[in-house]
């Protein structure tokens, strides 16, 4: 069993949503830091109630401390064609660019899928330049989303929430899955999976990591981050147990290591979640800076809105 590598309850908030209430979030986070410069940067969506506009904005903010951020960049659903924009992850390019992997359901079809937008740096991020690296049909799926990127050895390891078809009812339930434009808020649910890059632009589907379960986390598993905690590779997921609980995931945790074979950690019980409203904690990401882990998550208030946190912490270690 892991323990907790942070309490929740004490984190500090470093995004707050612009309104109150259930369906005001931030979140679907991302962050990188940037040691060169010990600037850590992070991508993050803005939230409005399902008719008032849903994801209807992205950013990438800096800071040089980890707790207070200035945005660097800012784009609206309607510069991606999108209905609704959700998670990303930020990224180096080989010749040290920036990159920022996207997700966001388009507007031409209602499926969601990944695209990649890089420049020399997240102020010159450019949407109209943007293309899609990844959707539904390179991972026989109904729709990707919510990447979270890791380069490890130069090879680009992106991890994903996709719609299983095998999950899925006949074709016949075309409306059902897609109706509502978001098949990840229907009975299919979602699963966690892997695509592998070597240029960070063209990737190979590898296939599932971390499936629902049967318990807390039997409709949807989502990977969030990874971490490398010798000899293991740690990765932290939400994941939900029914539609009841969509937007509201808590979050588990799984090792590997060979990040092939994944062992959840958490099959009775989430490992984190918010001490109020719904108890969700998701979307988490960290970045070592220096000795210490800097998390970030999105995290339930009270009132049902979500902000993001930061809490300070270590590598959590596994006990034997």
């Amino acid at each position: 069993m892991m323990g907790r590598p942070f309490d929740p309850a004490e984190g500090t908030t470093v995004v707050e949503p612009a309104g109150a209430g259930k369906g005001n979030w931030v979140g679907a986070l991302g962050v990188l830091h940037d040691p060169a410069s010990g600037d850590l940067y992070m991508f993050y969506r803005s939230r409005r109630p399902i008719g008032e506009g849903r994801g209807w904005k992205c950013q990438v903010s800096r800071s040089v401390d980890g707790e207070h951020f200035t945005e660097a960049w800012t784009c609206t659903k309607e510069q991606l064609d999108a209905e609704s924009i959700e998670g990303g992850a930020l990224a180096r390019g080989p010749d040290g660019s920036f990159r920022l992997y996207v997700s966001y359901l388009d507007n031409a079809d209602r499926r969601w899928k990944i695209a990649l937008i890089e420049a020399d740096s997240p102020a010159e991020f450019d949407p109209a330049q943007r293309r899609v690296v990844f959707s539904g049909e390179d991972a026989d799926s109904e729709g990707v989303k919510d990447p979270h990127v890791a380069v490890i050895e130069g090879r680009y390891y992106m991890f994903l929430n996709h719609a299983r078809k095998w999950l899925t009812a006949p074709a016949t339930d075309e409306e059902e899955m897609h109706g509502t434009g978001n098949v990840f808020a229907t009975k299919f649910g979602g699963s966690g999976g892997l695509a592998t890059s070597e240029d960070g632009v063209h990737f190979e589907w590898q296939g599932d990591i971390i499936a629902p379960g049967e318990g807390w986390d039997r409709l949807l598993t989502r990977i969030d981050t990874m971490l490398w905690q010798p000899p293991f590779f740690v990765v932290y997921y939400s994941g939900r147990g029914s539609v009841e609980e969509t937007y509201e995931d808590r979050t588990g945790v799984a090792v590997s290591v060979d990040l092939k074979r994944f062992h959840k950690l958490s099959d009775d019980a989430p490992l984190l979640v918010s001490p109020e409203a719904s108890g969700a904690l998701r979307y988490m990401d960290a970045a070592l800076v220096g000795d210490e882990v800097l998390y970030y998550y999105e995290y339930a208030k009270a009132d049902g809105a979500h902000e993001i946190r930061m809490s300070r912490g270590s590598t959590a270690p596994i006990a034997t």
